[in-house]
């Protein structure tokens, strides 16, 4: 996979990585690397504002990434957490820069094999699978023969090179298992997974294993239709120079190449329904799945959350209108940022006149493209068939839209 994130069109980053650096789970006495938290922090804030120029440039990168890697390799995870927050503290674009730079690291590890360079990458395929009264943890992947024939699928529909070596976990992750992947156990998952594929000996991957706790209790019932988010996570060996990952420079050569990957996914995603629904479903319950796109792990995830609370956001501003009885056409929305105890979350009002009829809020992430965020939310309020969407400077303590302005007509969508 590409780490360009130009096939995801409007994806989001909507959460802030789990943190596992809070004081209230380390172990007494423990004692975080003061020292080494800094350099990270200061380094990212040089690098984010540095001058593309500077000859001091890349031995910061390199400085950089040296100190990433080995507090990966060292499961560190609170130096990395902890640095991320004082890199946001310190400057604006030292926190998405680091970021960036840490999931690049513990997403895409590169190995030197017979004196030849090979990266493993991480990926994941958000779902969101519908079925009548949800899915069964005990149904999880169970038919051995659709496993095998879903993993052999992705190489066959071009998703991923013909020379490169592909696995699944056979397993469908929920989102708590996924979002409780830090990033040393990422990095470890894929040692275990390059480390499984080149060496025939390897029966035990232990980082991938302990990444598969269990689904939460099912809440459905019997009879009801259920729309749940799951993941499916793999691993591509490559050689560092597979010429089916070059990026053409030429910006319509780029734009034609990712067209051609986004046309694969969306065949491979149409013939493989069977397979998932053998994957997930061994009772012959009703079943239906929509894909995301395939991405690297972090960027998938993001893209996963993103959908997830946008579609719940969605679904709890329906029910507040047809609880209301309130024509949806007679309505008109006003959206805008809320201090939440700290969190700065993205308030949605439908009013019908002055009078609020549904409200909802998903999170926001200093790191993600607020644009975006808005662009998507606007659209899918427009969908909904609202007169218009405004756009507030924010929500106040006692729940006032502050500074409203118009943002987009629903008779001009």
């Amino acid at each position: 996979m590409s780490k360009s994130k130009r096939p995801a069109g409007k994806a989001v980053s909507t959460s802030i990585p789990s943190d596992p650096s809070d004081s209230s789970l380390m172990p007494a006495g423990y004692d975080l690397d003061e020292a080494l938290v800094d350099k990270l922090a200061n380094l990212a804030v040089e690098l984010a504002t540095e001058d593309e120029a500077s000859p001091d440039l890349p031995a910061k990168q390199r400085d950089l990434h040296r100190v990433i890697t080995k507090s990966l390799r060292q499961q560190q995870d609170d130096v990395l957490y902890e640095a991320l927050e004082r890199a946001r503290d310190q400057e604006a674009e030292a926190y998405p820069y680091l970021r960036e730079k840490i999931e690049e690291a513990a997403e895409t590890v590169f190995f030197t094999r017979n004196e030849r360079s090979y990266e493993v990458n991480a990926f994941v395929i958000p779902m969101f699978v519908r079925t009548v009264g949800g899915l069964d943890a005990e149904q999880n992947f169970r038919d051995a023969d659709a496993f095998t024939e879903l993993t052999a699928s992705i190489k066959e529909a071009q998703l991923e090179s013909a020379d490169a070596k592909v696995v699944l976990v056979s397993y469908a992750y929920h989102l708590d298992e996924i979002d409780a992947i830090t990033y040393s156990h990422l990095e470890a998952m894929v040692r275990d997974a390059y480390a499984a594929m080149t060496d025939k000996k390897i029966t035990e991957t232990a980082a991938i294993n302990r990444s598969m706790s269990s689904w939460p209790a099912n809440r459905f019932g019997a009879e009801d239709t259920a729309v749940e988010l799951r993941f499916l996570l793999g691993f591509a060996l490559k050689t560092a120079d597979d010429p089916f990952y070059t990026i053409p420079k030429d910006e319509a050569a780029m734009d034609a190449y990712f067209a051609v990957r986004a046309q694969r996914f969306q065949t491979w995603s149409e013939k493989v329904v069977p397979l998932v629904q053998r994957c997930l479903v061994t009772d012959g319950r009703q079943f239906d799945v929509h894909f995301l796109y395939q991405d690297l792990f972090h960027g998938g995830k993001e893209r996963g959350i993103a959908e997830y609370f946008m579609l719940q956001m969605m679904s709890e501003l329906d029910h507040g209108l047809q609880e209301s009885g309130v024509d949806a056409q007679q309505t008109h929305a006003v959206m805008g940022p809320v201090d939440i105890e700290g969190e700065i979350l993205l308030r949605v009002n439908i009013y019908n006149g002055e009078t609020v009829v549904a409200t909802a809020e998903k999170p926001l992430d200093g790191a993600g493209d607020l644009q975006v965020e808005l662009d998507d939310t606007c659209d899918a309020l427009l969908t909904m068939g609202l007169k218009s969407v405004a756009l507030a400077e924010e929500f106040d303590a006692d729940g006032n839209a502050v500074n409203v302005q118009p943002y987009a007509d629903g008779s001009a969508a």
